[in-house]
């Protein structure tokens, strides 16, 4: 990357810090390399004089806004900002006017969306006959899954940009170049760490909370501690240490209270979270992950539970969806308990890992042709809705020459105990109709 020189006037330096060192061009740009690097999408279509209608999609912070102005000079083009907020049919059509101007002097005219997903559907087909007529180049930004939020119709005619969080490195770089441009003391290592932890991969709040701590600094000190930070941001800060040993140990405390069914202690710590300052969604991905671990088939509402109170914080925000995600804690610390199919998965990963890649029998394999039907794919295999029951007894489902392994035990609890009594009984109609085989190959021998 080449360092960021920038040439300050008296309105630029009065600028907040974070627009003071906005990217001027892409060799400025920290982070997203798996778009900017050398053949990568966004670097081929500076490269190439390509500017195609695209969607943004990334956490706060990550650049999406300076993407869109950089290609927008890069093309040398009108930039026309909208925000989805504030803004509304009006600005779309205001918009429109001023790109029909630019038109007609040969320039051509970049109209940007910032949280496009606050649109609603009829503001969103506003931009379609005019992306499709080409009359500007459409380039949205959102938080929020453009799947979900976005229109498909204008979805298909935008390239959606998958934007990453910047990594500790890029804001360890990032804090470099603001404090060259400040001339401020160096931070602690400890320091540094628990600001980048606050920041948590957002390059603005980075560079807010860093400019506020250099302002609020002893301007003797040779540099600049954790206690100087604590007294900066206070109760933004608190005790909670993205990033560090604390972090970690609440969220495992929450998931132990989960798992050892105590309603009141789970709340108590999925509060803590939030009160530290975690991100709602982070929260919602750890449960989640709850249901499958520790809940599994011994009560499978547990997982459509979670993922339900996930998308209510989606759709809702803060802090009317944690209420949801609050519901989800409680259902979840008091379902019945089973890690049944996630010891299951481990151990046939561990299993597969060791004994290698076996072939798939004949009668398993699919024939969707004449040749593999002649090579004898699928012969001889039992369609088991049209068997007694819907069960092939006896059928062998694993491949040549491996005794059948039994990976999966379900636990006496919840629905899995009602799973455990059904796979009781199909393994012992299995046993019998195997050893009926058994017999009459034995007969046959005879």
């Amino acid at each position: 990357m080449e360092s960021l020189q920038l040439p300050l006037g008296d309105d630029d330096a009065q600028a907040p810090l974070a627009e003071r060192l906005r990217p001027r061009t892409l060799a400025e740009v920290i982070g997203q390399q798996h778009l900017l690097g050398p053949g990568k999408p966004l670097r081929v279509a500076f490269e190439s004089g390509r500017l195609h209608s695209m969607i943004l999609w990334g956490p706060p912070g990550v650049g999406k806004t300076t993407l869109a102005r950089l290609m927008t000079d890069g093309f040398d083009a009108q930039f026309i900002q909208i925000s989805a907020v504030l803004g509304g049919v009006k600005d779309i059509r205001e918009a429109v006017e001023r790109a029909q101007v630019a038109q007609g002097t040969g320039k051509r005219t970049v109209v940007f969306v910032d949280e496009v997903h606050r649109f609603n559907k009829a503001q969103q087909d506003a931009f379609l006959p005019h992306v499709e007529s080409g009359l500007f180049t459409f380039i949205g930004a959102t938080t929020e899954n453009p799947s979900f939020e976005v229109n498909s119709a204008l979805l298909s005619r935008a390239t959606v940009h998958v934007l990453k969080s910047l990594t500790d490195e890029d804001m360890t770089q990032l804090l470099q170049r603001a404090r060259d441009l400040l001339g401020a003391p160096p931070l602690t290592e400890a320091a540094r760490d628990r600001l980048i932890g606050y920041a948590d991969g957002d390059a603005r709040r980075l560079l807010n909370a860093y400019e506020n701590l250099v302002r609020m600094a002893d301007s003797k000190a040779d540099t600049i501690d954790e206690s100087q930070l604590e007294r900066s941001l206070g109760e933004q800060l608190r005790r909670y240490d993205k990033g560090g040993e604390q972090f970690y140990d609440t969220i495992s405390a929450l998931h132990k209270a989960v798992r050892g069914s105590d309603p009141d202690a789970a709340l108590y710590w999925f509060v803590r979270m939030l009160d530290g300052g975690v991100d709602p969604r982070y929260a919602s991905r750890r449960l989640v992950r709850m249901a499958s671990e520790d809940i599994g088939l011994a009560d499978p509402r547990a997982l459509r539970m979670a993922l339900d109170a996930a998308e209510t914080y989606e759709r809702l925000g803060s802090p009317e969806g944690e209420l949801a995600l609050a519901q989800a804690v409680v259902f979840l610390a008091m379902a019945p308990k089973s890690n049944a199919v996630y010891t299951a998965y481990n151990t046939v990963r561990a299993f597969i890992a060791k004994d290698g890649t076996r072939p798939v029998p004949l009668h398993l394999r699919n024939a969707p042709t004449k040749l593999m039907k002649d090579l004898d794919y699928g012969r001889d295999y039992r369609y088991a809705h049209d068997e007694p029951g819907g069960f092939a007894a006896g059928e062998n489902y694993w491949p040549d020459k491996l005794v059948p392994q039994r990976f999966y035990q379900p636990v006496e609890r919840g629905l899995e105990l009602k799973i455990g009594e059904r796979l009781q009984e199909l393994r012992r109609l299995n046993d019998e109709a195997r050893e009926r085989s058994t017999e009459g190959d034995k007969r046959k021998n005879r």
